[in-house]
């Protein structure tokens, strides 16, 4: 006869605000019940108040994990990102958010992990682990990654140098990396304006990219950067 034993949940003792900012989160049906609510708000809102219209759904992949790149001018963003994806699939993708700000308070952790699914993303201390995470997560299959690797919005609506941890995560790999670009959510909900504003605003999908073709050094990661910046700009078109 097999001895039963008790093995309590990893997170029994952790606070709820502590709970909210580690990751991999423990599954929790309530929080699933929640999200997919959410979710279904989320793309009413976006397509009556800001008119969303999206272009080049047939790239998305519709097997395997993949990474998803965009211009990054508001929090709309991310929230433009998640309607892009099936809703069948809203549990398993994951904008990567800057840990200092989105995870800085229960009410922001909150809204992060519960409505949105953000992996927190450490820009200043630990961006290694926070990059080991990213491919931990992509290894396992069917799951989707938002990445906006300007790593900050832009004020101007010009883009920003893309940084090195894309090119990091994905050099010397096959996992599918899909540029896009939103247009419309500077104006729409610029930086520093406390609510968004009811602009239109249409996200572009582009054509699928990989780089498993490439070495693992700094000139390969810097050659992967230029080239997702450039797929990015070229969907935005040539004046924006």
């Amino acid at each position: 006869m097999t001895k039963w034993e008790y093995h309590p949940a990893p997170d029994l003792d952790e606070t709820l605000a502590d709970h909210l900012r580690n990751f991999p989160r423990q599954p929790f049906m309530l929080l699933y019940a929640i999200r997919s609510m959410a979710a279904l708000l989320l793309r009413a809102w976006m397509r009556v108040y800001h008119r969303l219209s999206i272009d080049g759904r047939e790239h998305l992949p519709t097997d395997g994990s993949f990474i998803l790149v965009c211009n990054h001018t508001s929090h709309l963003d991310t929230l433009c990102m998640l309607c892009s994806v099936p809703l069948k699939q809203i549990h398993r993708v994951f904008p990567a958010a800057a840990a200092d700000y989105f995870f800085s308070s229960l009410p922001r952790s909150a809204v992060s992990a519960i409505l949105i699914n953000a992996l927190p993303f450490d820009r200043k201390v630990k961006g290694a682990e926070s990059l080991s995470a990213c491919a931990e997560l992509l290894s396992n299959d069917g799951n989707v990654l938002i990445i906006f690797p300007e790593g900050t919005r832009t004020t101007t609506g010009e883009m920003g140098r893309f940084r090195s941890g894309i090119g990091r995560l994905v050099v010397g790999t096959d996992l599918p990396v899909i540029p896009c670009h939103l247009e419309g959510g500077l104006r729409a909900w610029p930086k520093g304006k406390l609510l968004p504003r009811p602009f239109r605003l249409h996200l572009r999908v582009g054509e699928t990219r990989r780089y498993g073709d490439l070495e693992k050094n700094s000139e390969s990661v810097r050659k992967i950067c230029e080239d997702l910046h450039e797929a990015v700009a070229e969907l935005g078109g040539p004046t924006k």
